[in-house]
């Protein structure tokens, strides 16, 4: 179970479940605040989102929404799934002005891109040590200072290689300190990582990365929404 919990002037004035597809700034925002993350509680099973929040504006009013994303389903064939929230911690690290990315390997389904070190959250695992962990399995990198700077979901229901899904994903997005750079080494070898690169931010133009990567990158403030990306 996931928490949000706002806090405005020292006192909570909002605190609801993260409902399966649910967004948390569209929930806030249908109860009248607009938020910015400032840190995770807990462990997976009992994680709490705590926001600071203020009065939200009229152009801070969720709009209609599109639903969740993907090809849809019958309503026979949604009577046959079950809904399935994963929740994920990655990190965005840069040291000696270099991002560290990862090589999503051939059996996920965008092999060949790059991804932030990261990945899901394992049962009574904080998200920080799972960031620790992640990016210690899929690069070889020891991080410290750990810190929680954004929130992001997707809703998607449709069929994938796996099947009929109703798949709601809630990524953790946190900075990381690496003091000790060294050469990544792939150490988790035959998982989702086939290879990890520190990347210079002058060359970053040039690399294939997913669509989260270029979300999380405007939101630490490495790039701007302009910015012009490779064609996947």
């Amino acid at each position: 179970m996931i928490t949000v919990v706002g806090w405005h002037d020292g006192r909570v004035v909002a605190s609801f479940p993260l409902g399966h597809g649910a967004d948390p700034l569209d929930v806030l925002a249908g109860q009248g605040w607009r938020g910015t993350p400032q840190g995770v509680d807990g462990v997976l099973g009992a994680l709490t989102l705590r926001y600071a929040v203020a009065p939200a504006s009229p152009d801070d009013a969720p709009g209609p929404g599109t639903g969740p994303e993907g090809p849809g389903l019958t309503r026979a064939e949604r009577t046959r799934i079950v809904p399935h929230q994963r929740v994920a911690a990655y990190a965005v690290v840069v040291e000696q002005d270099r991002l560290l990315l990862t090589q999503l390997a051939p059996r996920t389904g965008a092999a060949g891109r790059w991804n932030l070190p990261g990945g899901g959250i394992d049962p009574g695992e904080s998200p920080e040590a799972a960031v620790v962990r992640e990016v210690a399995e899929e690069t070889g990198q020891v991080v410290d200072t750990v810190r929680l700077v954004d929130v992001m979901t997707q809703h998607w229901v449709g069929r994938s290689q796996r099947g009929l899904e109703d798949y709601h994903a809630v990524r953790l997005l946190h900075t990381a300190r690496c003091p000790r750079p060294t050469r990544p080494v792939v150490h988790d070898v035959g998982g989702s990582t086939s290879d990890a690169r520190w990347v210079p931010l002058a060359d970053l133009g040039s690399v294939d990365v997913v669509a989260s990567v270029k979300a999380a990158l405007v939101s630490v403030g490495l790039v701007d929404g302009q910015h012009v990306w490779p064609q996947a």
